[in-house]
């Protein structure tokens, strides 16, 4: 029986990358994306027969619980504090809106959800992104009665971006020169192209 998947964060590195994969896989039959502005025109029309954008407002994510009655929803939302503007708009973005996603999901029943987390995520460390991550693991992996939730744990990712992030392509560069070097226990930390990302989440999806 053909799926149906939801994806939340359709625009960014990874995003992208998973609604083309997602519209190209033939055991989807719908993938359904809820974004916070229209999706561009080319992109939409490349994947018109699968891709159903639909634009709402995710200070109010709990309004379309309705959306959320598939098989498989994928989670890609995530900002930085520089571009969100302070820590508790970036808090809000990558823990309460992917939260309040999960427990809509846990809510539908779906078979399985899946988001982006981040490599050294952990709720007791000091640097504030990751502990925001790893606060959002424990609290997604603690809801009763969410099955099969699956975190991507990526180093920095690799891939084109609509946005220019000037410090991003600096690390890229770096990560690229070090990257042969980080083996055994480091390998976790090399840099990863978001497509590769994007191939794992529907790796863990439970069909």
């Amino acid at each position: 029986m053909l799926k149906t998947a939801l994806v939340l964060g359709a625009t960014g590195l990874v995003g992208q990358r998973l609604v083309s994969q997602l519209c190209r896989d033939e055991r989807y039959q719908a993938v359904i994306c809820l974004v916070r502005k229209p999706l561009l025109q080319h992109f939409v029309a490349e994947h018109s027969t699968k891709l159903q954008p639909i634009v709402i407002d995710f200070e109010n994510l709990q309004d379309y619980q309705g959306y959320f009655a598939v098989d498989h929803v994928y989670v890609c939302l995530g900002t930085t504090i520089k571009k969100a503007g302070n820590k508790s708009a970036f808090r809000k973005v990558d823990f309460e809106f992917i939260h309040v996603a999960a427990q809509l999901a846990r809510a539908q029943k779906v078979s399985s959800f899946v988001w982006v987390s981040s490599v050294g995520a952990n709720a007791k460390s000091r640097n504030f992104y990751l502990r925001v991550k790893g606060e959002l693991e424990n609290a997604i992996f603690n809801l009763s009665g969410l099955e099969n939730a699956f975190a991507v744990r990526p180093s920095l990712l690799l891939g084109e971006r609509y946005e220019q992030r000037y410090a991003e392509k600096i690390a890229s560069w770096f990560g690229k020169i070090i990257a042969p070097f980080l083996m055994g226990a480091l390998a976790k930390y090399k840099p990863i192209q978001a497509n590769d990302v994007a191939t794992k989440m529907i790796q863990l999806q439970v069909f």
